[in-house]
């Protein structure tokens, strides 16, 4: 059966940013800023994200392309003989299954406070009465599996249409709509009176700020997010690379989609934290700030409904861009496995998602005595701790030793495959520094997050 491909490089490019830019942008990325200092942190995380994120990134898309296969059979295409490497395809499969069995109810999450907020829930709240509404939101099982069952049927429904008819098109309309709301949303936070000092905040480095945290936590914060931001390591950006042709090179893809998932982290702090200043909130506030903080920013706010609508909205996209592309690639391996077709296939990653989710969503209630990494902790911080901390950085390790070794796939091979068509090269004075530096870069990024 011949290989479906995406209709156009758009479409590649919104669908693979689409994956990378998730809720670790719009969420995670603007509170890291306001606890490591502002704009210096903004300086630190844009240096590694050209060192480390795009090198990975460029060898996720080239093993991809050049199998033309999910994870699951990309190694045992590319180097057969060397049966070793396929277990980190499977590992692909697993990462991502349990990246979606949390990430669907944060998505959820996005889903009800879009509704509550356009419904004017929080209209006339205090702030006791906005942290109450999230803390009873996680307390009511029933409103959460119903949130989280939309997201796991439409988003499957839309893969069971096809790449090009479903994917792809539904994903090019969410990305441009979620990349107009944003910069709407930025320029109304920017006017606002007081919102200077935020951008103040934000934009202009500011040493003393960064010794006062501690430059060491700052490198280490920034080179966290640069590396976790792309979503690599677990085949999320080689499922996209194996839908791709041979028209541009790979390095100039990667350096365009890195681009685009830097843009909406960026314009993210331009949206919370000129809001932040003008309402007197703690930019470092941490994960309430999405849903404690700001609902109670946008109760202040002139037209605040419409404002907090659009948020909650541009948040869901967010999201449910990422939850197609990680939907996408569990297909494609189990498609891969089982020669089953989309239809199949969508209505048994369906059933098999909505019962794998619900353990996540049951630990902040019915199983909230479950505390598996110590007081205070949940299901969803064993899940995302095991991918975000052992399969994303471990998988990351993996490609580039693959790519760059005799043993694996092999530098030559690489090169070759990601310098095919027009636009930026893998140059050769970049051997020594993506062969022996980055791995050690790589695992001791790994280590760091183990501790």
């Amino acid at each position: 059966m011949e290989r479906e491909k995406l209709g156009t490089r758009l479409g590649f490019i919104l669908l693979s940013a689409g994956c990378a830019i998730g809720i670790g942008n719009v969420w995670k990325f603007p509170y890291l800023v306001g606890q490591n200092g502002g704009g210096v942190f903004v300086l630190v995380y844009l240096f590694f994200l050209l060192v480390l994120g795009i090198p990975v990134m460029t060898m996720e898309f080239a093993t991809g392309r050049a199998a033309a296969k999910s994870p699951v059979k990309m190694y045992q295409k590319l180097t057969p003989e060397k049966k070793g490497w396929q277990i980190h395809g499977v590992a692909c499969l697993v990462g991502n299954v349990i990246l979606m069995m949390f990430y669907t109810t944060v998505a959820g999450w996005m889903l009800l406070f879009f509704v509550k907020t356009a419904a004017g829930t929080f209209e006339g709240a205090d702030p006791e009465a906005v942290g109450a509404a999230f803390n009873n939101m996680l307390g009511d099982p029933v409103q959460m599996m119903i949130a989280m069952a939309v997201i796991v049927i439409v988003g499957f429904f839309v893969c069971s249409l096809g790449l090009q008819g479903g994917i792809e098109k539904v994903t090019k309309v969410m990305m441009i709509l979620l990349l107009v709301i944003m910069v709407v949303l930025a320029v109304n936070s920017i006017f606002l009176p007081g919102g200077k000092e935020g951008l103040s905040f934000y934009l202009l480095p500011d040493l003393g700020r960064m010794r006062a945290v501690g430059m060491k936590d700052v490198v280490l914060a920034a080179m966290n997010q640069a590396f976790f931001t792309l979503s690599l390591g677990i085949g999320s950006m080689a499922i996209f690379g194996s839908y791709i042709g041979k028209e541009h090179s790979l390095l100039g893809e990667s350096i365009n989609v890195a681009l685009l998932d830097t843009f909406v982290a960026i314009v993210s702090g331009l949206i919370i934290f000129p809001a932040c200043f003008a309402y007197g909130v703690e930019p470092g506030a941490g994960p309430g700030l999405i849903f404690v903080t700001l609902p109670n920013i946008f109760n202040h706010m002139p037209l605040g409904r419409l404002w907090g609508s659009l948020f909650f909205v541009f948040m869901t996209f967010a999201a449910f861009s990422t939850v197609i592309a990680v939907f996408e690639n569990i297909m494609a391996c189990i498609m891969d496995l089982t020669g089953w077709n989309r239809t199949k296939t969508g209505l048994f990653c369906t059933a098999t998602m909505l019962i794998l989710s619900l353990p996540c969503l049951l630990g902040f209630n019915v199983l909230s005595s479950i505390t598996p990494m110590g007081e205070g902790t949940g299901i969803m911080d064993l899940e995302d701790f095991i991918v975000s901390n052992i399969l994303l950085p471990g998988g990351s390790l993996v490609f580039v030793l693959y790519c760059t070794q005799r043993f694996g796939w092999g530098w030559e091979s690489f090169q070759e495959e990601a310098n095919m068509g027009r636009g930026a090269k893998i140059a050769g004075w970049m051997r020594p520094y993506m062969t022996y530096l980055l791995p050690l870069i790589v695992f001791a990024v790994m280590c760091v997050n183990l501790l």
